[in-house]
């Protein structure tokens, strides 16, 4: 079939996608009750959604923003979600992030947001981190050792490499913050990847030891 003007089929433009309805965060019952109760103290509460976002920066373990805002005045990238009459804001560089996460509340820790994802590596100025021993190295890291640091909850993200034998990473879960890391790191870590690479001679730990959930202080 011919448009009336003339032009084929294929040059018209596809309409445009409806926009996406799919959870990027799931809400246990439980926690939406406590939002929305907690909604119905603010001012002008049927005019509030939750922004949920990352306070935490690259390389951190996750900290998270919650807090009421209007969601009428959502900025462009946002994203918006709508769960049982509540809407929930989500700042686009945040989706990926936070996909698939779970909002929960319980008596004992209130709301608590369990989430699948690891905190991206941190952008460190003079590492290299998209060369062939990069590649080497995560795929190491993927195989072999978080593997092996998940029977602890913990795992490692590759940073990148000095080029002069010195591998980066940070640690997360149950390895950040613990007194005992550095030991996990030096007997355990490297020693799996300077077996198993030429070119990496040793590791050093980024990460900011301070601000885990159980810090300890070097």
């Amino acid at each position: 079939m011919t448009p009336p003007d003339g032009s084929p089929i294929s040059a018209l433009a596809a309409p445009a996608a409806p926009p996406s309805s799919e959870p990027i965060v799931d809400i246990t019952p439980g926690a939406l009750a406590k939002l929305v109760e907690l909604r119905a103290e603010e001012p002008e509460a049927d005019s509030l959604g939750l922004r949920l976002e990352l306070a935490s920066a690259p390389g951190e373990e996750f900290r998270y923003d919650l807090s009421f805002d209007e969601y009428l005045t959502a900025e462009f990238s946002d994203e918006v979600r709508t769960h049982e009459g509540l809407k929930v804001i989500i700042p686009g560089r945040d989706v990926e992030l936070l996909q698939g996460a779970v909002l929960d509340h319980t008596d004992t820790q209130g709301l608590v947001i369990r989430n699948p994802n690891r905190p991206a590596a941190p952008v460190v100025d003079g590492l290299t981190s998209d060369d062939p021993l990069s590649a080497e190295i995560e795929a190491m890291v993927s195989t072999e050792v978080n593997p092996a640091l998940a029977a602890h909850g913990g795992f490692v993200s590759y940073v990148g490499h000095d080029g002069e034998g010195t591998a980066y990473l940070t640690m997360g879960g149950g390895c950040h913050g613990c007194s005992m890391s550095r030991l996990t790191m030096l007997d355990g870590v490297q020693t799996m990847l300077v077996e198993a690479i030429e070119g990496v001679e040793r590791v050093k730990d980024l990460t900011d030891h301070t601000i885990g959930e159980n810090p300890y202080y070097s």
